[in-house]
């Protein structure tokens, strides 16, 4: 499912108009995004809850030459799914 089709079923789901399930979309992706990049977490009970972990730097291998990389540490979010969501998956 692509953003538009979100958007759709948003707007279908919740009888909105389209450009108002698009402004909510971008509203939850645009304040998720300013709580993780301030080092919060975002916990939807039932949904799952978005975090920022720190990978460390390390060394990795150039798949063509075999060459050993640095790769530089940086910030990574992750998603840890909650167990109603995991429920319906299965």
């Amino acid at each position: 499912m692509n953003k538009a089709q979100l958007i759709d079923a948003i707007a279908k789901d919740a009888n909105l108009t389209k450009a108002d399930a698009k402004r909510a979309l971008d509203a939850f992706v645009k304040t998720t995004a300013a709580t993780l990049k301030g080092g919060g977490r975002v916990a939807l009970v039932g949904f799952g809850s978005f975090s920022v972990s720190k990978r460390n730097a390390r060394t990795g291998r150039n798949p063509q030459t075999g060459a050993p990389i640095k790769i530089a540490a940086k910030k990574v979010v992750k998603f840890k799914a909650g167990t109603e969501l995991t429920g319906k998956v299965k």
